[in-house]
């Protein structure tokens, strides 16, 4: 079956030539990997398809290597297999999958794909290939090419699919890319990839990528998870042996067909865990989590998880606030569960989760799990995944939406998990975590959220930004007289509101600028100048403005003068702009105290450091020794960044092309403030014990010092100039070794001077 095309194929490979034999056997085992994997899904004509698609990209690709020195054909055909294997698409998406670098990368057009392979898989490579190029600067061609997917996504949501599918074997083979590549797509990915893949109810595949993420991004706390799980694995063996063993007998008993097993969790969830709650490693109780999938007739679903709960709660005791019921109002990315935690043996709380085979493969395959299922059902069943789209499309319709903000309102509404809420008369609605009144008010219609002047929750009168809450029962009050004003804006998290409002703003904005323009056009008029594109375009420069509706706003909010017409110069009926005198180099933070080559302690490549002026960011204050990259930001010139910063993936996801390769010299002349948050038992002695290891035994300068103790226990802050990150880790070290202090940690002193 499988060895037809391999005659077909080898002229297409027969140029390749490090080893070629081998690389061609190679490919062919790969090929027929793919093939093999399809096999259950092959029709009559399909193999055809396939080979004609395998031999097209081979073809194409056959002069190209991937960083680590493989035949780049590889990658497409792990892509195809993803999708096959991990996704469940079919033979049409394999097809994509092994195309989708050939319009972009190779001399194969779009219309030689249709022609081969008809409209419909045209339409997804095309949707596959990014944009080349993004004239305008302030766009990030990121959020446009994502952009550009999801118009796709709404007709087919194959393109999705196989996008993460693409993007997971791009993360899976980053180790041979350059460190800033890989800070670069690492972000990407965490940013905009992994949620979407949530969304999409790809379970694992979003664990994988935020896992591979975190690896290149935060590789000292990737590691240090890693190993302690591998060392903590046998004892947890031991004890989900011991937790298992009670309910396994109660289930046979029962007579239920089920799978019982303990699964952990993910280092990135772990980790999330120790930053957020600030715990140790051996404090996260839930680094696994207990599944029980049974194998239950669709009519007796729901039935049976909620037996297995009251069994599991029989044998220990479940914690009332961390039951999560998704059986009776599953995700709208399809998930459905009985998440419940529960005391287990010595004392530990044990997260179980409970579901059938049908809901365990949306669990694992989402998208295209879901709408295997959804077949055999009746049409009428308007599909949580069709509202999404619907959802999405409604924000896609919407005009000039910057590239950079579109993704970001995406991400929040779009992306984030739901609350679950009701109309007065008791329809359901999904909104994203952190919505608010207003947000609820425009999901019900825009000319309600526009004129929205409060609402009341459960009879209760609140503000329009008061935060929703899953279960929540709103009624709207508007009045006529209500317009939207700016403040809407941080209100809100919805897509579909911040774009009425934003539409409502500008209206109200060219009815004022009309005035302006009226103002300009006299002006110019009187200094014997024309109202003409050409002047109001050296105007805009001039004012450092991007279009003429702010330009004429600003002249009829006053917020120009027009003062500085009189200075120009007049050719004929246009206007010149005087010259400005030179300035400092626009990298300069300082540009009276120009840095000394001996004081320059980080090293800028492809620039000489001397000249270069750089700040550290406030938001995560720097020190030498951390993992740093830079930025160069509009007006303030390079800013010196952690990669750990909570920033950093938003810049380097968005803008990549601004970053600037940076790493630390050897300097210990210059300090540099950071801050540690100290806990501890209220001793006496306790701030004479602390600062004694700080100023006595390792003299390091105290910036300030602030120690609040409450019931028995204190909290302190202490901010230090330290040399270097070694220095830092060695201070908290001695800090953490003192009797009664439980934590120190690092913090961004930003907030607090």
């Amino acid at each position: 079956m499988d060895s037809a095309p391999i005659q077909s194929i080898e002229p297409s490979l027969a140029k390749y030539t490090l080893n070629e034999e081998q690389e061609k056997k190679e490919i062919i085992r790969h090929y027929r990997a793919l093939l093999k994997a399809l096999r259950p899904k092959l029709k009559k004509g399909d193999k055809e398809l396939l080979r004609t698609a395998f031999e097209m990209a081979a073809n194409a690709h056959k002069t190209m290597r991937r960083k680590s020195g493989e035949p780049y054909i590889l990658h497409p055909i792990a892509v195809a297999m993803i999708c096959v294997e991990e996704i469940g698409l079919g033979v049409r998406s394999t097809i994509c999958a092994l195309l989708h670098d050939t319009v972009e990368d190779t001399d194969i057009s779009l219309e030689d794909v249709e022609m081969e392979f008809g409209t419909e898989i045209a339409k997804i490579v095309d949707g596959l290939t990014k944009i080349s190029g993004v004239i305008d600067t302030n766009t990030s061609q990121q959020a446009e090419n994502f952009k550009k997917i999801l118009l796709t996504l709404t007709d087919d949501p194959r393109v999705i699919l196989i996008k993460l599918a693409d993007r997971l074997h791009n993360m899976r083979t980053l180790d041979h890319m350059k460190r800033e590549k890989q800070l670069k797509i690492a972000s990407e990915t965490v940013w905009v990839y992994a949620p979407l893949a949530h969304r999409m109810g790809l379970y694992s595949i979003k664990t994988e990528l935020e896992d591979l993420s975190m690896k290149y991004m935060e590789p000292e706390a990737y590691k240090d998870i890693a190993k302690k799980l591998s060392e903590t694995k046998r004892e947890r063996t031991r004890y989900i042996n011991e937790f298992i063993r009670p309910i396994r007998e109660k289930l046979v008993a029962a007579d239920f067909d089920f799978e019982i097993y303990g699964r952990p969790k993910s280092i990135h969830s772990i980790w999330n865990k120790i930053k957020k709650k600030s715990v140790a490693f051996e404090e996260v109780y839930d680094l696994f989590a207990i599944r029980v999938i049974l194998n239950a007739p669709p009519e007796k679903e729901k039935e049976q998880c909620w037996k297995v709960y009251s069994m599991i709660t029989d044998e220990y005791n479940p914690s009332p606030e961390r039951l999560r019921d998704w059986l009776s109002n599953p995700k709208s990315n399809g998930y459905e569960a009985l998440h419940t935690t529960v005391m287990g043996p010595q004392g530990k709380w044990v997260e179980v989760q409970i579901r059938t085979k049908r809901m365990n493969e949306i669990a694992e395959k989402g998208l295209a799990a879901h709408f295997k299922y959804k077949e055999g059902k009746d049409g009428n069943d308007e599909d949580r995944f069709d509202k999404w789209f619907g959802q999405i499309r409604e924000v896609l319709g919407a005009p000039d939406t910057d590239g950079v903000d579109f993704l970001q309102d995406f991400k929040t509404s779009f992306l984030a998990e739901e609350i679950y809420v009701y109309t007065p008369k008791g329809e359901v609605k999904m909104l994203p975590t952190g919505s608010t009144a207003l947000d609820f008010a425009f999901s019900i219609h825009s000319a309600i959220g526009t004129k929205c002047i409060g609402a009341k929750v459960h009879h209760k009168l609140v503000p329009i930004g008061h935060k929703l809450r899953s279960g929540d029962q709103i009624e709207i009050i508007t009045s006529n007289k209500q317009k939207p004003s700016e403040d809407w804006l941080n209100m809100v998290v919805t897509a579909k509101a911040k774009n009425k409002i934003k539409d409502s703003l500008r209206e109200e904005k060219r009815k004022i600028a009309e005035d302006g323009k009226y103002v300009l056009q006299r002006r110019l008029e009187s200094i014997g100048a024309a109202y003409s594109q050409h002047n109001i375009d050296e105007l805009m420069q001039f004012y450092k403005l991007n279009s003429a509706l702010d330009l004429n706003y600003k002249i009829a909010t006053k917020a120009i003068d027009l003062r500085e017409l009189k200075d120009f110069q007049i050719l004929g009926d246009k206007i010149e702009i005087p010259k400005p005198k030179p300035v400092f180099n626009d990298l300069t933070a300082d540009p009276t105290k120009p840095i000394s080559k001996k004081d320059s302690e980080l090293i800028i490549f492809g620039e000489s450091s001397d000249k270069i002026m750089y700040t550290l960011a406030k938001c995560c204050n720097p020190i030498p020794g951390d993992d740093v990259f830079g930025f160069v930001s509009t007006g303030k010139g390079l800013i010196i960044h952690r990669t750990s910063c909570p920033n950093a993936t938003q810049l380097l996801a968005n803008y990549g092309h601004r970053v600037v390769k940076t790493k630390w010299a050897k300097n210990k002349e210059i300090s540099f403030l950071t801050g540690l948050k100290i806990v501890g038992l209220d001793d006496v002695g306790v701030i004479n014990k602390i600062t004694n290891v700080i100023s006595g035994d390792l003299r390091i300068n105290i910036s300030g010092l602030s120690i609040d103790s409450r019931e028995g226990l204190f909290e302190g802050t202490i901010k230090v100039f330290v040399h270097d990150k070694e220095e830092l880790e060695e201070l908290v070290n001695r800090l953490k070794s003192l009797n009664g202090i439980q934590t120190v940690d690092r913090f961004d002193t930003e907030k607090e001077g």
